[in-house]
């Protein structure tokens, strides 16, 4: 009897603890793909100005009470003969620890293992602050392109790489890393596919985003 009670217990608390680690089917919004750019091409005014735009369209969706994160990376710099080196910082270790739900609170990612590996990203999910769907491959125009900076894994790339517009600072010279927020490319290539990690931008400025097949949008993740 002892042995069988042990048992039910072990059980039952398995079942707890598996419980509490499952993030729930629906939350609220932690996620959106903000329904403007900076009208800058990809100026932003830096990663401070990214994520202020983020928190202030939140805010106007009436979820300003969290705080919200860009999702971009920028390369770091070597050290010189005159100044330290600087750091790269990655657009995984910005956002938080998850989960992530759209605006309609359907779950995007569990965390951010599952964010960058069997995420539920696409052109259904990946919604405006508004709810709004973003056009994609297919509609005119298209704006499937999301800055991002990134590599696959949320990383950024080598110092000194502009792959980031000058980090988020130029809308002339220079070319940004997009990812494609419907999963849809020319090709069925995992580049093509990739949410984060598709292309480098035509350039910096609206025109060029607008040519690449992009508006200068951003993804934007609740960070607490």
């Amino acid at each position: 009897m002892r042995k069988t009670r042990s048992l039910a217990l072990a059980v039952a608390t398995t079942t707890l603890l598996a419980a509490c680690a499952t993030p729930p089917a629906t939350g609220p919004m932690s996620f959106f793909i903000t329904s403007v750019g900076s009208g800058k091409g990809a100026d932003f005014g830096g990663l401070a100005g990214a994520d202020a735009h983020c928190q202030k369209l939140a805010t106007a969706a009436g979820a300003g009470g969290r705080t919200w994160r860009a999702y971009l990376s920028v390369p770091g710099t070597f050290p010189s003969a005159t100044a330290p080196g600087v750091a790269s910082i990655n657009a995984r270790d910005r956002i938080g620890a998850g989960p992530w739900f759209n605006a309609k609170g359907s779950l995007i990612a569990r965390d951010v293992a599952h964010l960058h590996n069997g995420n539920l990203i696409s052109k259904d999910t990946a919604l405006d602050e508004k709810g709004g769907v973003v056009k994609g491959r297919g509609d005119t125009p298209n704006e499937h392109d999301v800055l991002t900076g990134s590599r696959a894994d949320g990383t950024a790339f080598a110092p000194q790489t502009d792959t980031t517009c000058k980090a988020w600072t130029s809308s002339t010279e220079g070319s940004a890393i997009v990812g494609h927020h419907d999963r849809i490319g020319p090709l069925p290539e995992n580049w093509a596919t990739s949410w984060n990690f598709s292309h480098q931008s035509a350039g910096c400025s609206q025109e060029a985003l607008v040519r690449t097949g992009g508006s200068g949008r951003l993804y934007c993740f609740a960070s607490n």
